[in-house]
């Protein structure tokens, strides 16, 4: 991690996404990088421009509340960004004693298990699949317990076959990789993931350098193409696993629809889990 920090290295990144025409600004000449210039910026948040290049150099990392959310609000922020400021901008986190292996609580594992007719599976902090039941390993493969669904989503070509819309898939990994970690960027085995990644994935490389961050809970939609029954659109759910850093992810498919219906044809197939 260079010596600006996780605060300075985020302004930086969404500094550089914003054009003067965003936040109504004339554009005054050629401009040889990207984005807004720092001076700008710090103009846009109320603060002294010394002060703005303090923080992108990571020589002043804890500024105020009221400094955060003036500095969201000139980089166009959206609410998650703005949460994940925060954060970035807190007090240094304690420094967490060697992670052990991530267990899925027995509890959870039972629920999931018993959905037979419910694609489901469990993720940890670094994107690891802990546990999947056997409709979501039938769904997709990648659903299966030991994937990193990083690696599969940049560096499995096969992963390409199964999502028509790939592009919106990867970057919702990494956004959700940045969220899951938050300021603690110089984790040993984020930071081991993040250098093979980049390593091996040009368009990793692009996503990682732009910051964004998604929620850790949520929904949205995702469009499968699955290799024996078709194409399915299906609704997910992500819910936080209470008192740890996994997340729950359960596909459904609209009551009575084509892609309900290709999805039970699925659910035989799956044998006993």
């Amino acid at each position: 991690m260079s010596t600006a920090g996780p605060l300075g290295e985020y302004l930086r990144a969404r500094r550089e996404l914003i054009g003067p025409g965003d936040v109504g600004l004339p554009a005054h000449g050629r401009r040889r990088v990207p984005g807004l210039r720092r001076e700008e910026a710090a103009l846009l948040a109320g603060i002294s421009a010394d002060y703005y290049l303090r923080l992108e150099q990571g020589r002043d990392r804890h500024p105020s509340a009221q400094v955060l959310d003036a500095l969201a609000r000139a980089l166009l922020l959206d609410a998650e960004a703005t949460a994940h400021l925060h954060r970035l901008g807190g007090p240094v986190p304690v420094r967490r004693p060697t992670r052990r292996a991530e267990r899925v609580p027995t509890g959870v594992r039972q629920l999931v298990g018993s959905w037979t007719e419910t694609p489901a599976f469990v993720h940890g902090r670094y994107l690891d699949v802990l546990f999947a039941n056997p409709l979501a390993t039938a769904l997709a493969p990648v659903f299966s317990a030991g994937v990193n669904l990083l690696r599969a989503v940049f560096l499995d070509p096969s992963v390409s076959a199964l999502y028509p819309a790939l592009t919106a898939v990867a970057a919702n990994a990494v956004a959700g990789l940045r969220a899951q970690v938050g300021p603690e960027t110089d984790d040993p085995r984020l930071t081991d993931l993040v250098d093979e990644l980049t390593a091996g994935s040009e368009r990793f490389r692009r996503l990682w350098a732009r910051h964004d961050v998604s929620a850790r809970a949520g929904g949205g939609s995702r469009v499968f193409r699955h290799p024996q029954v078709g194409e399915l659109e299906l609704r997910y759910e992500k819910f936080i696993v209470s008192g740890t850093t996994q997340s729950l992810v359960v596909y459904h498919a609209e009551p009575g629809s084509p892609s309900a219906r290709t999805l039970a044809r699925l659910a035989p197939t799956t044998g006993p889990g």
